[in-house]
């Protein structure tokens, strides 16, 4: 007769490692608008000439409303310049921003890859990691694709 296999239990983690890990969290998650805020602007900059807000709430998923109030948010912490009715330009900030997004993004992409998973859900799956990753583990990813 064969015992029934028991139950994977989770460590428990200290808790001082858990509230940093969850105020980490919480961080990563007030950067994760304004990452992909940039780094879509600097996508249909390429690939269109230019970014709208129309083109952005069509790529992003949300109305134009919330649009606007993003990009009002993120002229005010300096990453974008917007004049009404134009089109929506990064300053050197928000394309610095852009292209550490990308650069990561890029990483996480290639390395789940690597693991076999289809590109599709590695392209996916890399829009959350994406803005979660440590550089440690970046670097480490980094390095397994050197190999």
């Amino acid at each position: 007769m064969k015992k029934a296999p028991r139950p994977v239990r989770k460590p428990v983690r200290p808790s001082a490692l858990q509230a940093e890990s969850l105020q980490q969290t919480r961080r990563e998650h007030a950067s994760e608008t304004a990452e992909d805020y940039v780094e879509a602007i600097a996508d249909l900059t390429a690939t269109s000439g230019e970014a709208r807000v129309v083109d952005l709430a069509r790529r992003l998923g949300v109305t134009h409303v919330t649009v606007n109030r993003t990009l009002a948010r993120l002229h005010r912490e300096g990453y974008v310049r917007v004049q009404p009715y134009r089109a929506i330009f990064l300053t050197d900030t928000g394309r610095k921003l852009a292209e550490e997004c990308h650069h990561r993004h890029g990483i996480v992409v290639a390395f789940l890859c690597s693991l076999g998973i289809p590109e599709k859900s590695a392209e996916i799956d890399a829009e959350g990691i994406e803005h979660h990753v440590s550089p440690a583990t970046l670097a480490a990813f980094a390095r397994h694709l050197n190999r």
